[in-house]
């Protein structure tokens, strides 16, 4: 796989389940528990170091900071978000993706908050229309055009992807007046469609992501060498807690930019794949995922229909055609994806142990019958969220996991590994490695993604995602210590 680096930021959705730990002089809200997880993140457990200024109008000193295994955690619009390191292995993604999960649980229990207290990694609350976003990062070539070659490419490849990514919901979203009055509308579907975020998408693409929720994010905001990269950032992804479906979301997504990159190597600005454009995104994403026949045709431009799995084959295809050495992790990724399409076209519970929607569909589905219920009926929308839940003891998806349900594909070792340790092949290792030295020097640091200050105003500028020099590191923290001796002694 070409060098690359692949994130993930997640938005955790916070719920009081018990009332038992409201009491006349403390009222406890999510927002309250969020920051208190972070605070306890940063104060008790010392995973990192919380920042001492403003990065923005709405992240003040101590909103969040970043932690030694080179990831972020903050507070975003009331709730808990958690950024990845920059991973530049595909596994290293989901374990790290995961990490934080296990810290959360365990602040829940150090505090007694357990069973009180909910955390979710999904992307909608049932209840008031709100959706929480799970962004995607990927590390892209300058040179080839961002508009003319890659959004063309990749656009029909997201509105598709759901039928293996998607985290699967109870009920359907009307957005229309979102942006209106501002109204929150349930719309007249029934029933169970496979994404979490399709009715939640109301534009291709947008540079601003508080006032259009667009497939693509297309602020040119690279956090590296600027001559250099972009930094794809997508809006349309569900959270996934199946490691399998994670997995396959990035790797699919990984191998296409390579087999873009590469095309455009070979044959400079021309589409690698111009039939593929669709009649209409939006209302074909909102479509595939509705679709309870799952047939998932959707129109082309070109007046043909073509179903979401015959598209993914193309892409498929198209990859096979430009990686032709692939390495372990890429044999991994092309065998499941073409696997997976395999599967769906003959029968979607092929897939019960892989995809989180098909799990989650074939689990409501017994209940529907067992319980003789209507799609309409509050319980599915409440056991819809607890899928999502974190908490090992009581969260639906890890009940199916403990039980074997589910396809692993990382340790518990290797998430544990990532709670406090960087990975070793990104910039995230001297980020994670400064921090530490500065932090038991007590010396005072503004950290982000490509570069760090400390002293007065000595910066140490990471702009190569793949350096992971840690002489060059101790040189600049030698520097800093003989700057600080010299400013005593004066």
């Amino acid at each position: 796989m070409a060098h690359r680096i692949v994130g993930i930021e997640t938005e955790f959705g916070c719920m009081i389940q018990s009332q038992a730990i409201q009491t006349q002089r403390i009222k406890v809200s999510p927002e309250g528990v969020a920051a208190r997880v972070r605070d306890y993140v940063f104060k008790n457990l010392e995973l990192g170091i919380p920042d001492l200024h403003y990065r923005d109008w709405g992240e003040p000193p101590g909103n969040g900071g970043f932690l030694f295994n080179g990831g972020r955690l903050y507070i975003d619009m009331g709730h808990l978000e958690y950024a990845t390191p920059e991973c530049g292995n595909l596994f290293d993604a989901i374990a790290y993706d995961r990490a934080i999960e296990h810290v959360i649980t365990a602040i829940l229990k150090d505090t007694g908050l357990i069973g009180h207290v909910g955390f979710y990694k999904n992307n909608i609350d049932h209840f008031t229309g709100a959706t929480f976003g799970c962004h995607e990062n990927y590390q892209a070539r300058r040179d080839v055009p961002f508009y003319k070659v890659v959004i063309p490419t990749l656009l029909p490849f997201f509105v598709t992807r759901q039928i293996y990514a998607g985290a699967g919901r109870v009920g359907g979203y009307d957005d229309i007046l979102e942006f209106g009055d501002g109204q929150y509308s349930v719309d007249d579907f029934l029933g169970f469609q496979i994404s979490q975020r399709a009715d939640h998408i109301v534009t291709e693409i947008y540079e601003w992501i508080q006032f259009s929720r667009a497939i693509i994010n297309t602020r040119d905001e690279p956090l590296s060498d600027y001559t250099k990269y972009r930094r794809l950032h997508l809006l349309v992804g569900d959270s996934n807690m199946s490691e399998y479906a994670n997995a396959l979301k990035i790797g699919t997504t990984m191998l296409l930019l390579d087999a873009i990159e590469r095309h455009y190597d070979m044959y400079g600005v021309k589409l690698a794949i111009p039939y593929l454009e669709l009649a209409d995104p939006i209302a074909a994403i909102r479509h595939i995922s509705r679709d309870t026949t799952y047939q998932w045709d959707v129109d082309l431009q070109n007046g043909t229909t073509l179903s979401a799995v015959e598209i993914q084959r193309v892409y498929l295809n198209f990859v096979l055609d430009m990686i032709t050495d692939p390495d372990e992790s890429e044999e991994w990724i092309l065998n499941e994806w073409e696997s997976v399409l395999n599967d769906l076209e003959i029968d979607w519970t092929r897939l019960t142990t892989r995809l989180d929607w098909a799990a989650k569909k074939w689990f409501l589905d017994a209940l529907v019958e067992e319980e003789q219920l209507e799609w309409d009926d509050p319980w599915l929308k409440s056991l819809d969220l607890e899928y999502h839940n974190i908490d090992p003891d009581v969260g639906i998806y890890y009940a199916l996991e403990s039980e074997g349900c589910m396809r692993r594909i990382i340790t518990d070792q290797q998430i544990s590994q990532a709670i406090t340790t960087p990975p070793t092949n990104t910039r995230a290792r001297v980020r994670g490695y400064i921090m530490r030295n500065l932090k038991k020097q007590k010396m005072p640091c503004i950290v982000d993604w490509h570069h760090i200050y400390a002293g007065q105003t000595e910066c140490f500028e990471m702009k190569e995602p793949f350096d992971t020099s840690i002489p060059k590191a101790q040189k600049w923290i030698k520097s800093i210590k003989l700057s600080k001796l010299v400013n005593k002694t004066h």
